[in-house]
């Protein structure tokens, strides 16, 4: 009996610790996190986590946070000052605007052209703040650099959602931070998979 009760307590935990999961169109807001299903039928989406940075009635934008490429920030800004010897690699962000370069923070304290999104993350969007920061030497735990954006134009994301194209969790830093951002996917599909389970035995 009390192996039972213990396993049912490590379960209520594990489920506590895992950011809830959503398929409601309610759910959508700056801050989200959106992981792709298996089988997602757009390429260009297919096994990502994206964080909302804005969704408004005019349409939204986010952030691929687990897709890392093989240009280390010495090559891919390397016309921005503070650059040299950064070996930690961009990462790919969206398919919209590849040359576009935007950059998300994890610090207490909001710098003043930073964009706040959630928690203590916020949005680079300025050459000036960018460089500022990259001059800084802040490490690739606290600092992630994104060349191009996910958009949607407006209703295009609530209908995606609709479809089942997406599923919605709370904004999590450890997740948009990861150190391995190349299991991410996985490890948050499974998540779903596992609450779809449990809602389906009850």
């Amino acid at each position: 009996m009390r192996k039972i009760v213990a396993a049912a307590g490590l379960l209520l935990l594990a489920m506590a610790m895992a950011p809830a999961q959503s398929t409601r169109i309610e759910e959508l807001a700056p801050g989200k996190l959106l992981v792709a299903p298996r089988g997602a039928p757009d390429p260009n989406f297919a096994e990502t986590v994206v964080l909302l940075i804005d969704y408004s009635q005019e349409g939204a934008m986010g952030l691929i946070v687990n897709r890392e490429t093989s240009v280390p920030l010495s090559k891919a800004l390397q016309e921005l000052k503070g650059t040299k010897g950064r070996s930690e690699p961009a990462f790919s962000g969206g398919p919209v605007e590849g040359s576009a370069v935007l950059a998300l923070l994890r610090s207490r304290i909001k710098p003043d052209e930073a964009r706040h999104v959630f928690a203590d993350v916020h949005l680079i969007a300025t050459k000036a703040l960018l460089e500022k920061t990259l001059a800084a030497g802040t490490v690739s735990s606290e600092f992630r650099v994104y060349l191009g954006y996910a958009g949607w134009g407006p209703g295009q994301l609530q209908k995606e959602v609709e479809l089942g194209v997406w599923h919605i969790f709370r904004g999590d830093a450890d997740v948009v931070f990861d150190p391995e951002p190349g299991s991410v996917w996985r490890r948050m599909v499974r998540r779903t998979e596992t609450q779809i389970a449990s809602a389906g035995r009850h």
